[in-house]
């Protein structure tokens, strides 16, 4: 059994599609990041980032201590070469799915994340932010739908790399994109919308958090937006 600490972003929402895709079990521990329960010291004692998700694997293969990530892409990563699944074994295609994994770590979800904030919840709109980060997000849109021209899946079978990428695609209104203008990504996109496993890892979503898609509390806003070193509660021994 695995225990998935998660909220209903698009980083939580990659892990929630691996496991509906391999049937892993899972239970997930909610962690409302608008209530500050991110820095609660047990949660800090497994993601001392104080960001969801984060995993304790109860089962970890070839037996042990538990085993407990923090980070998406690590995780998919281990969850991958845990079960097998939706990372090849042979060293180009590994290579391959890496690559794609790691552009969207460092990439598309910080550049979207930011898009995002400065058009959605900074209290201020900055005409310069704005501009930069619509635009950064256009030009890595742009590069994923050439990415797809004549391929299925952005490492060619589907895999961990699609599956980071995929929910830092579907707020692409919020993002100021149109899909139109990028139809190998749209077709990329509907294919993954339409696996069940997709579906389930959202309708999971909505039962966790009812409220997904509703504005920000200023409550919220400022836990999230205005964290320093001094929100960091240290985890007890």
């Amino acid at each position: 059994m695995i225990d998935l600490y998660y909220w209903t972003t698009p980083n939580g929402h990659k892990v929630t599609m691996f496991l509906e895709e391999t049937g892993t079990p899972y239970r997930i521990v909610p962690v409302q990041i608008g209530k500050g329960e991110q820095f609660k010291p047990e949660f800090l004692a497994i993601s001392p980032n104080n960001r969801i998700p984060a995993l304790v694997d109860h089962e970890p293969k070839g037996g042990g201590a538990p085993i407990s990530l923090f980070e998406s892409g690590a995780m998919l990563l281990y969850l991958a070469e845990k079960t097998g699944r939706f990372i090849p074994t042979d060293l180009h295609g590994r290579a391959e799915v890496l690559q794609w994994l790691f552009w969207q770590m460092a990439g598309l979800g910080p550049m979207a994340g930011q898009n995002g904030h400065f058009n959605v919840y900074a209290p201020e709109k900055v005409p310069y932010a704005i501009e930069r980060y619509t635009k950064e997000t256009n030009r890595l849109y742009g590069v994923l739908n050439k990415r797809l021209a004549d391929r299925e899946f952005v490492a060619g079978e589907y895999s961990i790399a699609d599956m980071a990428c995929y929910p830092w695609i579907v707020p692409h209104k919020t993002h100021g994109q149109n899909l139109d203008d990028f139809p190998h990504l749209k077709r990329w996109f509907e294919a993954i919308r339409a696996r069940p496993a997709t579906v389930a890892a959202y309708d999971k979503a909505k039962e966790v958090n009812p409220q997904m898609g509703q504005p920000m509390t200023d409550e919220a806003k400022k836990l999230l937006f205005g964290q320093t070193a001094s929100v960091v509660a240290q985890p007890t021994p």
